[in-house]
């Protein structure tokens, strides 16, 4: 599951309103973390935001972390946790706290994006159930 959530590039494939992730830079760091810069775009109807992050991969703790530098919010943060169960099943933990910089923009946008983040893990569920086959995938 790590390695599925890991992979940003691929989110438009499954993730709600994800239009493209372009990872723009990717450093192998001496502690065995992985930081990524990336771009998300996300799309509902007329409109079209583009934000930037900061993802650190921590594979070794079965941890990612992604951290807003650039974009629409004010502030934004997201935490996946990974907790193997047993030999097919894994506890997947996911957090987030958003606030949109502009109100218009968190009026037009807000409820729509917390309904697409309650979409989430049914959206990795479904992908997983595609790459790996029926496993069982606890959420937190």
């Amino acid at each position: 599951m790590f390695d599925l959530v890991a992979d940003g590039e691929r989110y438009p494939e499954f993730v709600p309103l994800c239009s493209s992730l372009k990872v723009r830079q990717r450093v192998a760091k001496p502690d065995g973390t992985e930081v990524l810069t990336a771009d998300m775009t996300v799309s509902f109807k007329l409109v079209k935001e583009t934000f930037t992050s900061r993802v650190t991969l921590d594979r070794a703790n079965l941890k990612i972390l992604v951290e807003y530098l650039h974009g629409p919010f004010s502030h934004m943060e997201n935490r996946w946790t990974f907790e193997p169960q047993g030999e097919d099943t894994c506890l997947v933990g996911f957090y987030i706290a958003y606030e949109f910089r502009s109100r218009m923009l968190s009026m037009l946008m807000g409820s729509m994006f917390d309904a697409a983040f309650a979409r989430f893990v049914t959206a990795f569920e479904k992908r997983a159930d595609a790459i790996y086959g029926r496993r069982k995938i606890a959420s937190s």
